[in-house]
C-alpha cells in the first residue's frame, strides 16, 4: 500500500508537549498526536554531548501538509534547531489512512 500518510517526530520539552500536540490537532496540521512523556536524549552541541530530558510527539499528517506542520513547529518550537523528522507510511490499515487524510483537509 503507498499511502499519502506519513509519521512526524519531534521532541521538545515536556512542558511544551501537550499544547503542542493540542495545538497541531486544532490547526488540522495533525489527525492525532501521541506523546511519550519521558525520553532522554543525548546530541551533540557546541562542540560537546548534551542531555536532556524530553517529550516525544509521535504525529499523524499527511504528505501533503508536511510543509505547513513544519512551519508551524518551526514557528512554535522553543528550540534553535528542533527535530522534525517525517517518516512514510508503507503501509496501514486503509480506513485509518482515509480517517487521516480526512481529518488533515482543510475546508
Amino acid at each position: 500500500m503507498n499511502s499519502d500518510v506519513c509519521i512526524v517526530m519531534v521532541s521538545l520539552p515536556r512542558d511544551e508537549a501537550t499544547m503542542m500536540a493540542r495545538s497541531l490537532v486544532e490547526e488540522r496540521l495533525a489527525a492525532c498526536v501521541n506523546i511519550i512523556p519521558k525520553i532522554e536524549s543525548f546530541y551533540w552541541w557546541d562542540g560537546r554531548v548534551e542531555s536532556d530530558s524530553e517529550a516525544l510527539l509521535i504525529i499523524k499528517s499527511t504528505n501533503e501538509r508536511f510543509d505547513a506542520l513544519q512551519e508551524w513547529v518551526l514557528e512554535h518550537h522553543p528550540y534553535a534547531l528542533p527535530e522534525v523528522i517525517a517518516l512514510p507510511l508503507t503501509d496501514a490499515f486503509a480506513d485509518y489512512v482515509a480517517w487521516v487524510k480526512k481529518e488533515t483537509t482543510v475546508e
